[in-house]
């Protein structure tokens, strides 16, 4: 069956415009950018570094085509130069193949505004439609606002001695709670999932 019509035109709770669509080798100097325009506090929550740039290597992880193992989405204002207001990706487990790593990044000046949320909905769409059953998130114990986050969208979590480890399983809707966050997100669900369980991106 084909895809959805990308990039996907749709609106944030504050009523701004938005487009989402995935990322590819030929955003390099997009993401690369969307990097340096990260705290050094971001950077080091999400790539666990606080260099000003990014590197070649991670780059190439990120952007790294592998239908049906990995994606990486984003969101960006069309009314702007093209620079991700937020990205998340995941990477299916080459141990547990019905798992995959889920990461999101958004932007410190765009927070606080349902960006992430409405990516954890299109990468459990996507991930749930190569048969991934379960997204896993590690985090920072001091990445306090994170890990708040994701319990609002219904993750269990629990402490291994040195991160948080939450995860979401794709298949328990009755497991998103009834907070805002949850809400938001159970509604991304339900509107995305027509399109996006339908086929490939």
């Amino acid at each position: 069956m084909p895809g959805p019509h990308l990039p996907l035109e749709l609106v944030l709770r504050d009523g701004t415009p938005v487009r989402v669509r995935p990322l590819d080798g030929g955003d390099r100097d997009y993401v690369a950018e969307a990097y340096r325009r990260l705290s050094p506090e971001a950077r080091y929550h999400r790539f666990w570094t606080v260099t000003g740039e990014i590197g070649g290597k991670m780059l190439d992880r990120l952007l790294n085509e592998d239908p049906g193992n990995h994606e990486i989405w984003c969101v960006y204002d069309p009314s702007r130069t093209f620079t991700p207001l937020g990205a998340a990706s995941w990477w299916r487990s080459k141990t547990e193949p019905e798992e995959a790593e889920f990461s999101v990044t958004v932007l410190d000046d765009e927070q606080n505004r349902g960006i992430a949320t409405l990516l954890l909905a299109i990468l459990w769409l996507t991930s749930f439609r190569n048969g991934i059953t379960s997204l896993v998130g590690n985090v920072m114990p001091e990445n306090l606002t994170a890990c708040a986050w994701m319990r609002r969208t219904g993750a269990s979590g629990h402490w291994d001695g040195y991160m948080n480890t939450f995860r979401w399983q794709l298949e328990d809707l009755d497991a998103i709670p009834p907070t805002r966050a949850g809400m938001e997100l159970a509604e991304w669900l339900a509107k995305l999932a027509p399109g996006l369980l339908a086929g490939g991106s």
